[in-house]
């Protein structure tokens, strides 16, 4: 588990140890995860989300004033502006400060998992009673997650591990004692999280993940990082606001 841009500066890299090639890159305004090749993905990204094969996810940074009419056009921009190609790039916004990023990763012999997390809970909410809400609303995110693996799963396995992803993140948020603003109950989540999932799917490894939840070895992989990445965001976010 690491902050590893908390003290950090633009250029600055964090390679990863569990995914030879795989790299987090400190750019302008931004976080860039690029793979060494090709993922099968699968997100809720504003920019590039559905199920497409991306080579990095850029989780992009704006203040919490910025005018939300177009979000997408305006990660089209930026990624035009650095120069990242549109059609293999997953793209977030978030207004938690990029330097709050914490990693968390795992190797075994069937497959590698990374999670990075820019988390605040500054619009905590939970899901399941009623609550104030729109017909369409979008703003920055709040906790967003870059979750990648390199080994094979399934279409099923890879929406298993996003549930399995959601289910740790408020268990994260359950034990920190997170409250719903609204109406004072526990938070799963906030108002404006995002999730982006990629998987190498390479032929390097021989099994085949056809399940992703918490009793398997890949989905009790991704529940520990994501839950100890949001964990640790959150904490050093508390910790500079004492």
């Amino acid at each position: 588990m690491t902050t590893p841009f908390l003290h950090g500066k633009e250029g600055d890299i964090y390679e990863s140890t569990s995914w030879p090639g795989l790299k987090l890159i400190q750019g302008e305004r931004h976080l860039l995860l690029e793979a060494p090749s090709m993922m099968e993905g699968l997100s809720s990204a504003v920019f590039g989300g559905g199920m497409k094969p991306i080579r990095r996810m850029a989780n992009i940074y704006v203040d919490r004033f910025y005018r939300c009419d177009d979000p997408e056009r305006d990660i089209s921009l930026l990624l035009q502006e650095w120069k990242y190609p549109q059609t293999e790039t997953a793209g977030l916004l978030t207004a938690v400060q990029l330097r709050h990023a914490a990693v968390a990763e795992e190797y075994t012999d069937d497959f590698a998992v990374f999670c990075c997390a820019t988390a605040g809970i500054s619009n905590g909410a939970r899901a399941g009673v009623k609550r104030t809400t729109f017909p369409a609303s979008w703003t920055p995110g709040t906790i967003n997650l870059m979750l990648v693996v390199d080994g094979k799963m399934t279409p099923a396995a890879m929406v298993n591990a996003i549930i399995t992803a959601t289910e740790a993140k408020a268990a994260a948020l359950s034990d920190l004692g997170v409250l719903d603003a609204e109406n004072g109950l526990t938070a799963t989540g906030t108002t404006t999280d995002s999730v982006v999932l990629g998987v190498s799917q390479s032929a390097h490894w021989p099994l085949v993940h056809a399940y992703a939840g918490t009793a398997t070895d890949i989905g009790g992989a991704v529940g520990r990082l994501v839950y100890a990445a949001v964990s640790e965001s959150l904490r050093v976010v508390a910790e500079e606001r004492r």
